[in-house]
């Protein structure tokens, strides 16, 4: 197994917009062709958009668009510029009336960081998709991960920046990639089990582990914490239908518990979708683990990709 860049899996383009004052923006995934996915909801808090339809059980049997954005319940009024976007050059699911562009979307808590009222809305998204070509996207600040941060049980004061990442990984003939937008409540790891970033000590020069401060806090009646959501798309180019896609996104949220701790909160709303973009057969429990392996080196390259910002210092910074 060998690593490659994120477009190399094929049968997409992305796009990312953003309001870098505002520090709040939304990334897009447009396929090629109207694409079977699945969707793993992990988080207590999630706010989406056309989640159902995900479902096994639901009629629909593809998706033409997944977009990831900030905003919380706000920003799912972007999903209509993805959607104004897809009418125009006419995709969308044929209903024998009009073509009706399927757009799923899922959003994180950003409001706590730049401005509270900036939030991403269909102009925002539409220009994402003017955008969006097959060139490998920003990573870090940009897109849904520019108001990205981590680390934030004791407060955004001592939370530290995060962003958006991917990683993707070929065996054989088969290629699985993963891109994300970490907003996490808890810390982040490296694959060594190191902890990266997260939450910081009182003087900004270290970090905590928030697990532990959680522990101390087990017997009393701590705050709520609020704010978060990690969101995730895995892509393939195996030929998967929504049940066995609805399974590896299930797995790919391995990636996550590997990375992230804690992760799963009531606080968090996270997510992974799954696509599948290509043709090749594939056997679901191989693409599961490539896909959580990919997710998990995804949320690394997303928190050492982050520049500090907006009052939160990146990874690169900490404790210069």
């Amino acid at each position: 197994m060998k690593e490659i860049g994120i477009m190399e899996v094929g049968g997409f383009r992305v796009g990312h917009a953003q309001n870098e004052e505002g520090a709040t923006g939304c990334t897009v995934i447009l396929c090629d062709r109207m694409s079977p996915a699945g969707l793993d909801v992990r988080g207590g808090g999630p706010a989406s958009r056309e989640s159902q339809i995900l479902n096994p059980i639901a009629a629909a049997e593809g998706i033409n668009a997944v977009l990831l954005s900030g905003g919380s319940a706000f920003g799912l009024d972007a999903a209509g510029g993805v959607q104004r976007y897809l009418e125009e050059r006419d995709i969308g699911f044929e209903t024998g009336v009009a073509k009706v562009p399927l757009v799923s979307q899922s959003c994180l808590f950003d409001l706590g960081v730049g401005d509270k009222t900036a939030r991403p809305d269909g102009a925002m998204a539409y220009a994402a998709c003017e955008s969006a070509g097959y060139a490998a996207p920003a990573q870090g600040n940009a897109g849904a991960g520019i108001g990205c941060s981590i680390g934030k049980y004791r407060g955004i004061g001592r939370a530290m920046k995060s962003g958006f990442g991917t990683y993707a990984l070929q065996a054989g003939a088969l290629k699985v990639g993963a891109l994300v937008a970490v907003n996490a409540l808890g810390d982040v790891y490296g694959p060594d089990g190191k902890q990266l970033a997260g939450l910081l000590n009182r003087e900004g020069t270290g970090l905590f582990s928030t697990l532990e401060e959680m522990f101390r806090d087990a017997a009393s009646a701590a705050a709520p914490f609020s704010g978060n959501t990690t969101l995730g798309v895995v892509v393939t180019n195996a030929k998967l239908d929504k049940t066995r896609l609805t399974k590896v996104a299930g797995m790919a949220h391995n990636g996550y518990a590997r990375a992230i701790r804690p992760v799963h909160t009531t606080a968090d709303g996270d997510s992974i979708y799954a696509l599948s973009l290509g043709d090749l057969p594939g056997d679901v429990n191989v693409v599961g683990v490539m896909a959580a392996q990919a997710m998990e080196r995804a949320i690394v390259r997303a928190v050492q990709s982050a520049a500090s910002a907006y009052g939160l210092t990146g990874w690169r910074d900490l404790g210069r």
